[in-house]
């Protein structure tokens, strides 16, 4: 029993998080005094099983990370390997990768915007019961959706887990004709991208500020996806107002370190908590949108991205990803409008000790790989940084204001069954993928 003005809220199994996770939750009068994102899935030891592979075998191995954001793993894998081989992919073939990751955004994006988070603001249980009375609603989403793993499957072979990609390129690359369905079905989705901006921007969003620092590459002169450099926007008053780093350094910046209550390694940036994913891109990317994507954000009311505007609000973050699939779709037409077939589908990568990094902007943040390899090209070590796993303890952050808020006007008239629907609410703003976070390789359990 819980002594008298103690409260404990567990939530054994979250829902609508891609993944396996609970929280703890502890209130002392209307005080939040302990938050945990317990992370149990088991540990999935990617690193480990990546030694003494072959170094042209982690693309189609880290794409088994995730069924979603598959992409993302496959390409921070294959920079990683060309870095460490001294081997730069460029052209048409850098333009067929970026087009290939525009599709996953566009899919990724909109299964979490219709089918996971919508239904928070909009009172319903899940996909299905808004379905009932948001039929044409739901079917956007699934007509977005269906574009951008159609883009999946013309380019790397099917929708989950393309079998197209390899190390300096691809297998094989389509002709121009083959990707004009493509251009025809993105006209559509940019149409249904366009209203689902409308729609989200319309919620009811709490008052909520995060004071985070923001974690995201930086490409000046387009939005960051496939490449750029490590970009820190620190929190305000904690120094300067944006600084880089070199992604060989990313390791000196970014600590992970072992909690208690969770399988996944959680991080600091410098020693500090920060946020990675579609808030941070867009305050640190946001002046190279598209001039349609910039439109709808200025129209959804996330200000001028062209100033630097930062979204402070972790609620509407639900309306930054909106507009990245807008973004994601104008990048690729852009793409397929001006692509001229590469004169193989892929460079040569020879083996060569050494070692080397890679990083891109899955959906939900900065994914980082690092591979070392040996003089045949064997890997003697591998290292992965998700995205969810960056973000644990910001997530853990945004939950306690939530609740704490909330504490603040309702008091005790906040009953466990609000408390526990707004702290669900607070770790989807995120969109945690806790299966892509739980698979380091070192575990140490505190038995008391």
């Amino acid at each position: 029993m819980n002594h008298p003005g103690t409260r404990v809220l567990r939530l054994d199994a979250l829902a609508r998080v891609e993944g396996e996770a609970s929280l703890h939750l502890r209130v002392q009068e209307v005080t939040v005094t302990e938050t945990r994102l317990r992370i149990y899935e088991p540990p999935r030891f990617f690193e480990a099983f990546l030694t003494g592979r072959g170094h042209t075998e982690p693309p189609d191995i880290t794409a088994r990370i995730c069924g979603i954001c598959p992409v993302a793993y496959q390409m921070s894998a294959c920079q990683a390997i060309e870095n460490a081989c001294g081997v730069t992919v460029d052209g048409p073939l850098a333009d067929l990768r970026r087009l290939l990751y525009c599709g996953e955004w566009i899919e990724s994006h909109t299964l979490h915007i219709y089918l996971l988070h919508a239904p928070d603001f909009l009172g319903r249980a899940d996909v299905v019961e808004l379905a009932r009375d948001q039929r044409a609603a739901v079917e956007r989403g699934l007509r977005i959706k269906q574009t951008g793993n159609a883009i999946l499957e013309q380019l790397g072979g099917r929708p989950i887990h393309p079998v197209n990609v390899r190390v300096g390129g691809f297998y094989r690359t389509p002709a121009p004709e083959e990707l004009r369905p493509l251009a025809e079905r993105l006209r559509q989705a940019r149409e249904d991208a366009l209203e689902t901006v409308r729609w989200v921007a319309a919620f009811d969003f709490p008052d909520a500020v995060f004071d985070h620092d923001l974690f995201a590459l930086r490409d000046p002169g387009r939005y960051a996806i496939d490449s750029g450099t490590p970009a820190v926007m620190a929190a305000h008053g904690r120094g300067p107002a944006l600084r880089e780093f070199p992604l060989s350094d990313f390791e000196q910046h970014v600590e992970e370190g072992q909690v208690p209550h969770s399988t996944a390694l959680t991080a600091t940036l410098d020693g500090r908590r920060y946020l990675t994913g579609p808030l941070a891109r867009y305050a640190i990317n946001g002046r190279w949108l598209h001039p349609v994507a910039a439109e709808a954000a200025r129209d959804a009311e996330l200000g001028d991205p062209t100033t630097g505007t930062v979204c402070d609000n972790p609620f509407r973050s639900i309306v930054v990803r909106a507009v990245e699939v807008v973004q994601a779709i104008e990048e690729a037409l852009r793409i397929i409008d001006g692509y001229e077939p590469p004169p193989s589908p892929a460079v040569e990568v020879p083996p060569r000790r050494g070692a080397g990094g890679g990083a891109t902007e899955a959906p939900r943040g900065l994914l980082y790989h690092r591979y070392a390899l040996d003089e045949d090209g064997t890997l003697t070590g591998a290292r992965i940084v998700p995205p969810t796993a960056q973000n644990q303890t910001a997530i853990e952050e945004d939950v306690r204001r939530a609740v704490q808020a909330r504490l603040d006007t309702a008091g005790h008239g906040a009953d466990d069954e609000e408390l526990t629907h707004l702290c669900e609410r607070a770790i989807r703003n995120h969109d945690p993928c806790i299966s892509c976070a739980a698979h380091f390789l070192d575990l140490t359990v505190e038995r008391t």
